[in-house]
């Protein structure tokens, strides 16, 4: 959070001393900690037209109509959508030329009393940027991170008061409005996966330039881009499904390894019974991948992810350095196999101490939480030339890597690699951690 950031008491109390900013906040789960701060700063009756929280379900549908499901983006948009045309309705004769109205609202699933439940959310904001403007929308998935339910709570309020606040106040752009998203609330509390805006005041606004900001601000830690490059939450795509995951970043190719995920897929066939769901293929881009290191260029990075999303394949964008913080990130929503493709130079990179030296774990430690529950890594045979300019590249001895016989051909089969390494190797392998991944 920036020093200069203004409290949540500041940007509530400013809202509701501007008279000319009034609309509805509707809440559902996690009590009414938004509308809250409104009522506890004082002045509420300049911006707050009607508070409501339908928590019955029976209730809810009568509101809002039926709902297969109560946190989910269906409901959060059924409610924007009755309580902004309702406002409008009501009072747009008498108010609405000077005027601008908003309908804030969200759909929370805090900690349950036995602690057991995903701790999840929508929340969004209708609003218009001038008075009688047509209506801007800004939809949010959110992950509260907080031990206990009160602390959620909170996190949501001050969320909540942070979102009206900068579609009204914000002048940072992109990533300033979306960086000030987590104003008032420490590192580790909240994420926000899911950034999806629209309205004219968001015309000039690319969707990939969001993502890429949320990921770059900090707001979550990856950004899921399903195959028409439309934001999705990971925790509905990735959960309870089997996934093969390939990283990549600014120093490969932008085209997505169509022919590795196939010869990937049939080989993780064989380890599905019938019950499983069908395997998810996902393009890893890390923007500070530990292989590759950052870009400053973001129109560069913004180009790459683009053209990457244009071959109609999943695209995951993160800023996860080490390939087990993104398996650790991805075992959050799923326990079903998960595999890593890669070149076999991208996993003897693995076994080198030089990747985790910024890193709060050690080879060891972060080999074991890599291959942890059901992970492996399958891996492409490389041509000995190949592998060995790889390594050169990011500053690894090229004759750390061996092969057991004469072959230019380097694969599982004949890998060595210099000093006590070797025994970690041999151990990967003879476990089944890592397997060769033959030809389609």
């Amino acid at each position: 959070m920036p020093n200069n950031a203004p409290g949540t008491h500041q940007k509530a109390l400013s809202i509701n001393l501007d008279d000319k900013i009034y609309g509805v906040i509707a809440e559902i789960g996690a009590a009414q900690e938004v509308a809250r701060w409104f009522f506890r700063v004082g002045a509420a009756a300049g911006s707050v037209a009607k508070t409501i929280s339908a928590y019955d379900m029976q209730v809810s549908d009568e509101v809002y109509g039926k709902a297969s499901r109560y946190v989910s983006r269906d409901r959060v948009e059924a409610m924007l959508q009755k309580e902004y045309d309702l406002l409008v309705q009501r009072l747009n004769e008498k108010r609405g030329h000077d005027t601008r109205f908003f309908a804030f609202c969200n759909t929370v699933a805090a900690r349950n009393f036995a602690g057991t439940n995903e701790c999840q959310g929508w929340i969004g904001l209708r609003f218009q940027a001038e008075p009688g403007g047509e209506a801007n929308t800004i939809i949010l998935h959110i992950n509260m991170l907080d031990d206990t339910a009160i602390a959620q709570q909170e996190a949501v309020g001050i969320l909540g008061v942070n979102v009206i606040y900068s579609a009204f106040f914000g002048t940072g752009g992109p990533e300033g409005n979306l960086s000030s998203l987590t104003d008032n609330l420490a590192e580790g509390r909240l994420e926000a996966d899911l950034v999806d805006v629209s309205g004219p005041a968001f015309e000039s606004i690319d969707p990939v330039q969001t993502g890429l900001a949320i990921v770059s601000s900090g707001l979550a830690e990856a950004v899921l881009f399903d195959r028409d490059g439309v934001q999705q939450p990971p925790t509905e795509i990735v959960r309870k499904r089997p996934t093969i995951i390939k990283r990549t970043s600014m120093r490969y190719s932008s085209a997505v390894d169509t022919v590795g995920f196939e010869a990937a897929g049939h080989k993780l066939a064989e380890d599905l019974d019938e019950s499983a769901k069908t395997p998810l293929n996902v393009t890893e881009f890390s923007i500070n991948s530990v292989h590759a290191g950052g870009c400053d260029d973001t129109t560069e990075v913004v180009d790459h992810i683009r053209k990457l999303i244009d071959q109609h394949e999943w695209i995951m964008l993160t800023r996860l350095r080490q390939s087990y913080k993104l398996s650790r990130y991805l075992r959050r929503y799923s326990q079903q196999p998960l595999r890593f493709l890669m070149g076999i130079s991208t996993f003897a990179m693995l076994l080198s101490d030089k990747f985790y030296v910024e890193s709060d774990d050690d080879l060891l430690q972060a080999t074991g939480k890599l291959f942890a529950n059901g992970v492996k890594a399958y891996v492409q045979p490389m041509s000995l030339a190949n592998v060995r300019r790889h390594l050169e590249s990011v500053n690894v001895n090229p004759d750390w890597v061996e092969t057991t016989d004469e072959s230019d051909t380097v694969s599982m089969k004949n890998l060595s690699l210099r000093g006590p390494l070797m025994r970690l190797l041999q151990y990967l392998t003879e476990s089944g951690f890592v397997e060769d991944l033959p030809d389609p």
